[in-house]
């Protein structure tokens, strides 16, 4: 069964064919991904590598943890689920936080007469 790596501090330089390339020491590769900033364009210093087998991915790890990669010293482990993202609201965003909020309201200066 396939297991996916985690690997961070990756040189804004290295690609996808060259993450992969270098984990094919270790192992069967199934994919190899540099995540880039949708914005800029620019790879935002980690990727996910999903090796063949528990054991490459175990070899993959202890060949590749906290050694130099393309100038820079990564940091390989395992890849946990990502967690939920809480909601930021913005356009699209969740609209059921409940309360309305409608309405006329006073609150401006009221002259007072006793």
């Amino acid at each position: 069964m396939a297991k996916k790596l985690y690997v961070g501090g990756l040189s804004y330089s290295t690609t996808d064919a060259g993450l992969k390339e270098a984990f094919e020491q270790a192992g069967a590769v199934e994919s190899a991904s540099v995540i880039m900033d949708k914005m800029s364009g620019r790879s935002k210093g980690f990727g996910f590598v999903e090796m063949s087998t528990e054991e490459e991915a175990q070899k993959a790890i202890d060949m590749f943890n906290d050694q130099e990669l393309d100038g820079r010293r990564v940091k390989v482990s395992e890849a946990r689920p990502q967690e939920p993202r809480a909601d930021r609201g913005g356009f699209g965003g969740n609209r059921d936080r409940g309360g309305d909020r409608g309405g006329f309201g006073g609150g401006g200066y009221q002259k007072k007469s006793w």
